[in-house]
């Protein structure tokens, strides 16, 4: 819904009623993640995509259908292979899709979701898309971190409660899903599908080091969706004029600005750290911290051969084990032949790409099977 958001609120807000269709699982090689939505608007404006082409033509139709009836469907869109005519997805994937009609009477929680999304305070939005009965489709419940207030239901006190703890920790790793349920919410069982749609504060590219390469890296890391922080102790380096595509340029040495953001739970799994000054002086104290963080997504160096062994040594001999040593992508990035700093930062995106969705590097043309990585596909 957060990519359809700045369309469907001023609708909501005027009273009038949105066909909107969400992705709420996949299968295969599926060109949508969960979460990807398409809104039919009051006079039938088309705004999103849910599968890039493949069936937003049936959907256009079957959301118009949603709107007239009131009555929210759960659709399965695969492949189609036998009629080349019949709606599928040519990129052989499966989507399954929840189509609700939404305004004020079916969401009236959707203006404090909004208000959170954009200041950027977790929230999470839990939607009964199948259930035994059908009165129960399109309940919901909004759902903030723990201490955090609840409203809305799906339907049973029961299923509230054995949701909201679940919910809570999806929000926490910020992931969106669909989780499955007895009737009831009872923890074994089917019949229930709820889909969780976890809108946390964007993941957190922190670079550290002010020169020409992070310029183009936090370039690529804000195309990527990442708030991206630029952090160094020159301050004669350290300018927003230099880094514009930066959310916050920080003038301060890297490894006290690192164990702050630490000591403030700003860093989690969905932070990427990428040392790029390939001076000890900076890079061995910052990496110090960075390699023995629990969670923290992605921690790459800059450097040749030789600075990637002087590194390795120092480290060591800053008692760090090899275990913490083997989570150090150094030298950092894929080998893509780069030469220049745009070049270098899209290999550098490419190794985060890579190691978040579990991708080999390779070139998908000498690769056999799916383009994307996914759990193989079962029947629901």
């Amino acid at each position: 819904m957060r990519d359809v958001l700045a369309d469907l609120l001023p609708w909501w807000e005027a009273g009038r009623s949105v066909g909107m269709a969400t992705v709420v699982a996949t299968f295969r090689s599926a060109p949508r993640q969960p979460g990807a939505s398409m809104l039919v608007g009051p006079e039938g404006q088309a705004v999103g995509s849910v599968s890039g082409g493949c069936v937003e033509g049936a959907v256009y139709e079957l959301a118009q259908t949603v709107m007239a009836t009131g009555a929210p469907v759960l659709q399965r869109y695969g492949v189609s292979d036998d009629d080349a005519f019949t709606v599928g997805l040519t990129c052989g994937g499966i989507l399954d899709l929840f189509i609700e009609d939404v305004s004020r009477r079916t969401f009236p929680e959707l203006g404090e979701v909004a208000a959170d999304i954009a200041a950027e305070r977790p929230v999470a939005v839990a939607t009964v898309v199948e259930h035994p009965d059908p009165v129960l489709i399109g309940c919901r419940l909004v759902v903030h971190p723990e201490g955090g207030a609840v409203s809305g239901t799906l339907g049973s006190e029961r299923a509230d409660a054995a949701l909201i703890d679940d919910v809570r920790g999806l929000l926490g790793a910020g992931r969106t899903e669909t989780l499955t349920y007895g009737p009831d919410g009872e923890r074994r069982g089917e019949g229930l599908r709820v889909f969780v749609a976890s809108y946390a504060p964007r993941m957190r590219m922190l670079v550290f080091g002010a020169i020409d390469f992070a310029a183009a890296v936090a370039r690529v890391g804000s195309f990527l969706g990442y708030a991206v922080t630029v952090c160094d102790a020159r301050p004669v380096f350290a300018t927003a004029s230099r880094f514009p595509e930066a959310d916050e340029v920080v003038v301060q040495w890297p490894h006290k600005y690192l164990a702050q953001e630490v000591a403030a739970g700003r860093i989690d799994q969905r932070t990427v750290i990428c040392v790029l000054t390939h001076d000890p002086k900076f890079d061995v104290p910052v990496l110090e911290i960075a390699l023995r963080l629990p969670e923290v997504g992605y921690v790459g160096a800059m450097g040749s051969r030789r600075t990637h062994e002087d590194r390795t040594r120092r480290l060591l001999d800053a008692g760090l084990t090899a275990e913490e040593l083997s989570r150090l992508a150094s030298p950092i990035g894929l080998d893509l032949g780069a030469r220049t700093p745009e070049e270098t930062a899209v290999s550098i995106a490419a190794e985060i790409i890579a190691l978040r969705w579990g991708g080999g590097g390779e070139r998908l043309g000498e690769l056999a099977g799916p383009i994307h990585h996914h759990e193989p596909y079962e029947r629901v």
